[in-house]
């Protein structure tokens, strides 16, 4: 006889995706009596707990209408939904577990079930909880709906070795072979370095119908430039106003946010094609309410939003030092003269203002994702920062915000999540630019290299 397959659904899954209840098609799903008790507990949350878990009870209370859920309702992939009971006169052995919890009854549950002929498959986030299920013979696994591995995932860009000689054409001859090969996505940067001296490179962008456009390094007021390669793809895409939205991955250290900031304060201010930039980011692994914190809600965002306010400051910084020393080199060329430092006034210092500046004349806001919730963010430029500890239905729930005229740039480093539920292969930002990948409205840049120190640097490989 075959044995009977059952999905047994846990509790994060439903609060991580509310549409895991008709991501198995064509199989049978159980969903522990213990998780609907669970996802009692969140539904009143003001959170994405909260809010999956409020859909996710929704989706079932849709699902009535078929029939009893405790018998069990088809549906429309084919499968089969059924909320169990766990009853403790069928396991036929002791519990190994010394303590009573949701986590234990829902495996409880899967004993059951394997007692009664199923072959059992564990679906669960909480990666203890796999471990025991496969300590008591219970197949378990992540809940996944694509496989992203870190050798895989969508960077962005290639890199292409050549002899130095093609480096003197306009286009060499290798991007027609790749154009012809299919071999990138619309937006996809093509990295072309001579093959014994990496410094001597061109950088190019597929803009699809075999075509691409050179790359050059953007000329700012301010006497800042990319550092690196991937910088200038960053750059490229995020001051490109046909571009809407933009992924940014890349290590502590990358520029990911310095850039982001440098290019919002380029639209907002000089190209003036933003009324201003917008500034958010996770208050708390998962979006947690600021209402956590103490003080007023200014109060509350500050101590978080330090690192914008230490990029933005480092910006301004260097546009203040940098205009006032060009002044002095004008002037000094102008009289024959070598350069010499002169007392800077507080009026020609202050000439960009500082962040408090910025905010006073609307030229900027931070705001705590949970305060997006619901809008329309029409003609702004919009950084969402630190989005590896977001889920995809949280990124989806954050780009529906965009309006008209906006752009959004996310950004993050896949490798260091703080939520445990997610993992490089889960989160929203890895996920989000692997879906959106080849439209021509997104861009995204994998940063490799750390511009911000040695020890920086050496951190990340050490540490």
């Amino acid at each position: 006889m075959e044995e009977k397959r059952i999905y047994l659904l846990d509790t994060n899954v439903l609060v991580y995706d509310p549409a895991a209840l008709f991501a198995f098609e064509g199989a049978q799903i159980a969903v522990p009596i213990v998780v609907l008790e669970e996802l009692d507990k969140f539904k009143s949350e003001n959170t994405d707990r909260g809010r999956n878990a409020r859909e996710a009870i929704r989706q079932l209370d849709e699902l009535r209408e078929k029939g009893p859920l405790g018998q069990g309702v088809a549906l429309d992939n084919g499968g089969n939904l059924k909320v169990l009971f766990i009853d403790e006169s069928e396991i036929n052995v002791c519990s190994p577990f010394k303590e009573k919890s949701a986590d234990n009854d829902i495996l409880l549950m899967g004993c059951v079930l394997k007692d009664q002929g199923y072959q059992v498959r564990f679906i669960s986030k909480d990666i203890n909880a796999r471990v025991k299920a496969d300590v008591l013979g219970i197949e378990a696994q992540d809940y996944l709906k694509e496989r992203i591995t870190k050798e895989e995932f969508y960077r962005g860009w290639i890199k292409v070795p050549v002899p130095a000689v093609h480096l003197k054409r306009e286009f060499p001859e290798v991007l027609r072979q790749l154009a012809e090969e299919k071999a990138l996505e619309i937006n996809q940067f093509v990295l072309v370095e001579s093959q014994h001296n990496p410094f001597n490179y061109k950088l190019f962008r597929y803009i699809g119908s075999k075509k691409f456009i050179h790359i050059d390094h953007p000329k700012f007021v301010w006497p800042m430039k990319a550092r690196n390669p991937q910088q200038l793809m960053a750059l490229n895409l995020m001051l490109d106003p046909d571009i809407q939205m933009v992924s940014l991955l890349g290590k502590a250290g990358s520029g990911k946010t310095f850039l982001a900031l440098l290019a919002g304060l380029h639209h907002v201010l000089v190209a003036e094609n933003y009324k201003k930039i917008l500034v958010s980011r996770p208050v708390v692994p998962l979006g947690r309410d600021i209402g956590y914190l103490p003080g007023d809600v200014q109060e509350k965002l500050y101590s978080w939003m330090l690192p914008i306010y230490d990029n933005i400051e480092l910006i301004l910084h260097h546009s203040r030092v940098g205009t006032h020393l060009e002044d002095i080199k004008r002037e000094q060329k102008r009289k024959g003269r070598p350069p010499k430092a002169k007392k800077q006034h507080k009026d020609e210092k202050d000439k960009l203002g500082h962040v408090d500046d910025l905010m006073k004349r609307g030229k900027l806001s931070m705001e705590a994702i949970t305060y997006m919730r619901g809008r329309s963010i029409p003609y702004q430029f919009i950084l969402i920062d630190e989005v590896q500890n977001l889920t995809p239905h949280e990124i989806k729930t954050l780009v529906t915000r965009v309006g008209e005229g906006s752009k959004i740039i996310l950004s993050g480093d896949p490798y260091q999540i703080d939520s445990p539920y997610l993992d490089f292969s889960s989160n929203g930002l890895v996920l989000a630019s692997e879906r959106f990948k080849g439209q021509s409205l997104f861009g995204s840049v994998y940063l490799e290299t750390s511009e911000r120190s040695e020890l920086s640097e050496m951190a990340n490989k050490l540490l």
